[in-house]
């Protein structure tokens, strides 16, 4: 699951969200962020700061506010724009919260995977498909697990390889470069999570099918959330005018009812941060209860 920057051309991923529309919803990534949010309904924890990673413009923020109304709340993202975006729109009752000495929030411009952020700082990190464009989601886990407290939750989204498989297929007919980024599979990333330190995780997969008249109304969607193609390897166009007429009727000729579909694979995970069992030099942690001193007889 490793591989480092291999894959992602992370200068571009980060200049495709730069230029994402302003105020454009991305309604699968809000449909899937209610989705995890109800998940929440099963989990007893009160988290006095929560980290949102990959917030964009700020979505989560209001859900999670509204949730944990205590909680202070960092906004992470490693795109400025979508952030100040996320920072204008933070209300006039959130800024009347701080003046009178409320839970505050934040905002860090940052990589998922080297956050500015003291170990142990959070109860809970919060990330809503981010991970799908880490580079290296086991690097990424492990830093999100050093940011946690013991005893935080980390819940999270990603996309998992079925991910846009229509798109895939079609693209395959037109040129042998990616053009669909390399998605992680649900049971890769619960070995990475154990693997990670994290304790309990519990992982879940459901596909989301979306419609369209045209294949280009999903182009138009993915472009709009900033979510284009920045893996190393693509080509910089589809081979030429007659490569995407061949795409464009591959994708076409999948069409039920006169549209076209688009498939989401979304894992859902949540786990824990547990105790420490070895320190850094990895000697063992050995925890000793001492038994209550006996009573003598009265």
């Amino acid at each position: 699951m490793s591989g480092g920057d291999a894959w992602l051309d992370r200068a571009a991923a980060r200049r495709w969200f730069e230029r994402a529309a302003p105020g454009a919803e991305d309604p699968v990534a809000r449909e899937i962020e209610s989705r995890m949010a109800s998940r929440l309904d099963l989990v007893k924890h009160a988290p006095v700061r929560i980290v949102d990673v990959g917030c964009g413009a700020g979505a989560s923020g209001a859900l999670l506010r509204g949730r944990y109304p205590g909680a202070e709340i960092v906004l992470a993202d490693f795109a400025a724009a979508p952030l100040a975006r996320a920072r204008r729109a933070s209300s006039l009752a959130a800024r009347l919260r701080a003046a009178f000495g409320a839970a505050r929030e934040h905002f860090v411009c940052a990589d998922m995977d080297a956050l500015p952020l003291a170990s142990g700082i959070c109860g809970m990190l919060w990330s809503n498909l981010a991970l799908a464009w880490a580079p290296d989601p086991a690097a990424t886990l492990r830093e999100w697990h050093r940011v946690l407290e013991v005893g935080g939750l980390l819940m999270f989204t990603s996309y998992g390889p079925d991910t846009l498989k229509e798109l895939r297929a079609a693209f395959a007919g037109a040129d042998d470069a990616p053009h669909v980024h390399p998605f992680v599979d649900m049971h890769d990333l619960g070995d990475a999570l154990v693997a990670s330190g994290f304790a309990d995780p519990v992982m879940d997969m459901e596909l989301l099918t979306v419609t369209y008249a045209r294949p280009e109304e999903l182009f138009r969607d993915l472009r709009a959330s900033g979510q284009r193609n920045a893996h190393g390897r693509r080509r910089r166009s589809v081979g030429g005018r007659g490569g995407w007429e061949r795409m464009r009727a591959a994708y076409a000729a999948l069409a039920r009812d006169g549209r076209v579909p688009a498939t989401f694979e979304i894992v859902y995970g949540h786990a824990w941060k547990a105790a420490p069992r070895k320190l850094a030099d990895g000697r063992a942690i050995i925890r000793v209860d001492r038994a209550p001193r006996a009573r003598k007889p009265d």
